[in-house]
């Protein structure tokens, strides 16, 4: 199986560098499509210069992309037009989510009637989280569950190894984080079921760059109620 991973990235030069290694640092990554989204920070220039100083086998996994700023889900649709994997999973540029979490998520794959599989920060170990983020967490899994008979424990969470095939096929309309619920529930209407395995989650708070807001959460919520109305 050739896996793809998209990094959309927005202002993260202080975690880039060490986060680029840790997925090159996993064997099972055959392309890594990184997509700076407009980034007014260093987060390209570091990019570039971290590509030149790979062997030539990591250089020609590591490919680099740059667009302008208009969220991350604009960036991971540009991404997978780039992709050429088998799979594909979205990878966010901090250090929140760890690679090293994909071996239990690919073994999955062998199980029979195993076609998409999610990696949950919910069942996994993870450090505190902000509080109301989980209860937002919370209230949009349980809103998700009850419209799609589903039981899901976290449908926010970047890593969803999806067929690349697949994920195109969901024609993604998405420019920001409500990127995550449109995927799921456009999977969900397909019928597919998700297997759900626990990973490691370390969260960052607002002041270590997390740009995710209650805003984002109200985006979430209509998403997912637009999506169970209509038939896109």
């Amino acid at each position: 199986m050739k896996l793809s991973m998209i990094m959309p990235v927005y202002n993260e030069a202080a975690t880039l560098e060490k986060i680029l290694n840790k997925v090159l640092a996993v064997g099972a990554v055959t392309e890594l499509v990184v997509v700076d989204d407009g980034s007014t920070d260093d987060s390209l220039k570091i990019a570039k210069k971290f590509k030149r100083n790979l062997s030539k086998k990591d250089r020609k996994r590591l490919k680099i992309f740059s667009k302008e700023n208009e969220g991350k889900g604009s960036a991971v649709r540009y991404g997978l037009e780039k992709v050429s994997g088998d799979y594909v999973l979205i990878q966010d540029a901090d250090l929140e989510y760890d690679p090293q979490d994909l071996a239990p998520m690919i073994k999955a794959l062998e199980k029979d009637g195993v076609e998409v599989v999610f990696g949950s920060r919910f069942l996994g170990p993870h450090s505190n989280l902000l509080f109301w983020h989980r209860v937002g967490n919370l209230f949009l899994n349980l809103f998700i569950n009850i419209l799609y008979d589903t039981t899901l424990s976290d449908m926010e969470t970047c890593y969803k190894l999806v067929p690349t095939d697949l994920m195109r096929e969901l024609n993604l309309k998405a420019n920001k984080f409500d990127l995550e619920p449109e995927i799921t529930c456009k999977i969900l209407k397909k019928g597919i079921n998700i297997f759900e395995v626990p990973i490691s989650y370390v969260g960052r708070g607002f002041e270590e760059g997390k740009k995710i807001t209650w805003k984002d959460g109200l985006g979430a919520f209509w998403t997912i109620f637009k999506m169970k109305l209509t038939n896109n």
